[in-house]
């Protein structure tokens, strides 16, 4: 994995937008005070890759990937890898609740042509590969390393460089297995052992198949052949242009009986239409029915016009109904207007009772009125009579009084109230009823004048009994009009019925003749034979001419019939020779394991001939293709046997990681021996590392006599210098396919020379221009020897990013 392009926005300590451009370098440094964001840049590229960065702790924590303050943020990666270019974009969302969740996270293989910007480079995608949860396990298959084998020999974050240092031999086995593809010998391990079985199985099935051709021998292959001679032989001998013939002879001798048996046929199918005798008299009784219901119609005809002419002159049934509706409406009147002018003088009548009612109730109305303002005064006057006193003005006279006046006791003013209100009431009542009695008096007097006037309007009087007289008159004529209508309808019904009678009886008797002349072609057309020919149709008489042409037929038939006794006897002589000649041959046949009907045809007989024939021959073929197929299953039991037991073989050389433990220890020891040189360089030859007994890495102090001892006894610088060596050397001498590699360490620990001797051997691991090398630090005496820097800066904003150099 080698980066392209990196792009940070709202990442860590990065709140602006930020892309770093690592297409043209090989070996750059970052630099910068402590906290101001170097190491951030490198676990964006963690981050992109795997979704998480090693100093977060743990790999499921993404909350410190979002700036605090941001809401949203991305990390987008543009790399290379194995020849091939992809981009891996993760977007960060922070919900309501303070929560930072992956919004989106894609992995697609880019076109290496593309060039421009990221966003262009981003889009020129070949083919999408993964997809949010997915995109990590793509991530590891592309780089082909887990997460924990990238953080120990790609990326080396601060305090883990002593990882592998430190690591149990099966921890660096896994990893070294990885680095070297060695898990490619388990697989093909797995491989031998499948090959094996489905080896040993084809060959067994190949067995059994053998077994089932047992009986595929020169034997059965020479029976096959003398069986398929046989059977030609006995094709060239059998004669079946003999059978066809007498097949042929008896076609033609049952078509000639047929010809006479359909004459017979004919014959007997020739009979008389049942109607035919009958047929002509029916006809003139349905002629003479339609003249005499002809002479009915027209004298029907009359009867109906006399009726009509005797209804006219009885007049107008119209002002003959509005005279007497006259009639009805002026003695209706005359009772309404009867009726009304009575009710009229009734209610006139009753009228001085309802004044007199009326004003005796107004009088009463006013005696209650003037009691009760007599009783108020009195009342007032007793009560003004309480308050005066002897010797003081009266207040109505005005008078000094001299003594006090005594007032009886007194009714109570409510009670003339209540009296007056009923008077009231019964004054308004009479009044009301008053009224409407004249009102209603009015209006009855009004009808009546109405209802006279009316009837001073109508017409006078007729006579009512001489008027119904004339209209039952009309209605008796009505119904002789009717009645005569009836029966001339009637009588052209039958005259319908009459007509199409003989209309019917003349079409069979032109459909008689039509018959008889077809009867007589049909049985000419069969030819003349003994008893001659038909006689000629005579037009004169229906039944006559049926009649000729019957006896005729008796006198045929006699002689077709002979004939066809004739044609049988000769039909069935000539079937049963045939018979005897088939059945010979069916015998003969069946002497050779043919079976066909006692009734075959000719062509069924070499049908069944010929595929006796094919099947001999397709049994030969067999035999032979099974005696070839035994050959190849014999040559295949043997091939298979051998690739078993060559595969069995290689399962016991690679079986129990056998092979994977001795290759990766000659890694390992490979790995030590290198980074031993680098650490001797580095401690200025004091220290060397070697492989210990169970295979632990240790060191060798020729500071102490060359004591060895565990490389967990290293003070801190010590221990820094012994993993740099490692990882320098699993970088540059084991992991060659690894493409880049980040030391993120304080190298501030170590002395000058210590230090120019790191250096020159990073120097020296990029000089080849076909791994990255990165490295972050603020030590100014490496970074200066570094050609490309990148300065991160840090201010309220957050970090920022200045490259410096070429």
């Amino acid at each position: 994995m080698r980066p392209f392009l990196l792009h940070l926005e709202n990442f860590g300590s990065f709140r602006e937008s930020v892309t770093i451009d690592f297409s043209d370098i090989d070996y750059f440094a970052l630099i910068g005070p402590t906290g101001a964001g170097k190491s951030t840049v490198i676990d964006a590229i963690c981050f992109a890759l795997y979704g998480t960065v090693p100093r977060w702790g743990k790999e499921n924590v993404i909350s410190h990937a979002l700036a605090p303050s941001a809401a949203a943020g991305k990390v987008a990666l543009v790399f290379d890898s194995a020849g091939r270019r992809h981009g891996v974009v993760r977007a960060l969302q922070r919900d309501a609740k303070g929560t930072v969740r992956t919004k989106e996270a894609r992995l697609d293989e880019l076109d290496p042509a593309a060039a421009g910007d990221l966003t262009e480079l981003l889009e020129a995608v070949l083919r999408p590969v993964a997809e949010g949860d997915a995109v990590t396990p793509e991530i590891q298959r592309v780089t082909g390393l887990e997460y924990k084998f990238f953080t120990q020999c790609v990326v080396l974050p601060q305090g883990r460089f002593a990882e592998f240092l430190h690591a149990a031999p099966r921890e660096r086995q896994d990893l070294l297995v990885q680095l070297l593809d060695a898990d490619v010998y388990e697989r093909i391990r797995q491989r031998a052992v499948r090959e094996e079985e489905a080896a040993k199985q084809a060959a067994s099935f190949a067995r059994d198949q053998l077994g089932k051709l047992a009986g595929a021998d020169a034997d059965a292959e020479r029976a096959a052949a003398e069986q398929v001679a046989t059977l030609r032989a006995l094709a060239e001998q059998i004669d079946l242009d003999l059978l066809r013939a007498r097949d042929e002879q008896i076609r033609r001798a049952r078509a000639d009986r047929e010809a006479v048996a359909a004459r017979v046929e004919a014959l007997l199918t020739l009979v008389m239409p049942a109607d035919v005798p009958t047929l002509a008299e029916t006809a003139r009784q349905a002629a003479a029915a339609v003249t005499t219901l002809a002479e009915e119609i027209v004298a029907l005809e009359s009867d109906e016009h006399r009726a009509h002419d005797e209804l006219a002159a009885l007049g107008d049934r119209q002002a003959l109904g509005q005279r007497l509706a006259a009639l009805d409406e002026r003695e209706r009147l005359t009772a309404a207007a009867a009726a009304a002018r009575e009710a009229a003088e009734r209610a006139g009548a009753a009228l001085p009772a309802l004044a007199d009612a009326a004003r005796r109730a107004a009088g009463a109305l006013s005696a209650a009125e003037r009691e009760r303002d007599r009783l108020r005064d009195a009342h007032t006057a007793a009560d003004l009579a309480a308050r005066l006193t002897v010797g003081q003005p009266c207040p109505t006279c005005l008078r000094p009084l001299t003594e006090l006046p005594h007032h009886p006791a007194l009714a109570d003013v409510g009670t003339a109230e209540r009296a007056l209100a009923i008077a009231r009431g019964a004054a308004d009542q009479a009044r009301t009823t008053l009224g409407k009695a004249e009102t209603e008096a009015a209006m009855l007097d009004a009808q009546a004048t109405a209802l006279s006037a009316r009837l001073a309007e109508l017409p006078p009087p007729g006579d009512r009994a001489a008027l119904e007289e004339r209209l039952a008159a009309m209605r008796k004529a009505d119904e002789v009009v009717a009645e005569a209508r009836r029966a001339v309808r009637a009588c052209r019904a039958r005259m319908d019925r009459a007509q199409r009678a003989a209309e019917s009886a003349a079409r069979k008797s032109e459909q008689g003749w039509r018959d008889l002349e077809l009867a007589r072609d049909r049985v000419l057309a069969l030819g003349v034979q003994q008893g001659g020919a038909p006689p000629p149709v005579d037009r004169e008489d229906l039944h006559r001419a049926w009649t000729a042409l019957l006896e005729w037929r008796n006198q045929a038939g006699r002689a077709a019939r002979a004939e066809l006794n004739e044609r049988d006897a000769e039909l069935s002589e000539i079937e049963a020779g045939r018979t005897k000649e088939r059945a010979m041959l069916v015998a003969r046949l069946a002497e050779h394991q043919i079976g066909v009907a006692a009734q075959a045809t000719p062509e069924q007989i070499g049908g069944a001939i010929a595929t006796a024939i094919a099947r001999a021959e397709s049994r030969l073929e067999r035999v032979r293709e099974d005696r070839e197929r035994a050959r190849a299953l014999e040559a295949l039991a043997v091939e298979k046997e051998q690739e078993a037991r060559v595969a069995h073989e290689l399962t016991l050389l690679l079986r129990a990681n056998a092979f994977e433990r001795w290759l990766c220890a000659e890694a390992l020891e490979l790995l030590v021996v290198t980074a031993s040189d680098t650490l001797r360089e580095l401690s200025d030859g004091q220290y060397e590392l070697a492989l210990g007994g169970k295979g632990d890495i240790e060191v060798i102090d020729h500071g102490e006599a060359g004591l060895r001892r565990s490389a967990r006894t290293l003070s801190g610088g010590e221990t820094f210098q012994a993993a740099l060596a490692l990882a320098l050397a699993l970088s540059g001498t084991i992991a060659r396919s690894l493409d880049s590699i980040f030391l993120d360490e304080g190298f501030g620990t170590l002395d000058p020379a210590t230090l120019d001797t790191v250096a020159t051997t990073l120097e020296r691991l990029a000089a080849g221009q076909d791994r990255m090398v990165g490295v972050v630090t603020h030590v100014p005496a490496l970074a200066d020897r570094v050609p490309v820097r990148f300065e991160i800066g840090r201010d309220a904003r957050g970090s920022h990013l200045r490259r410096v150099g070429p």
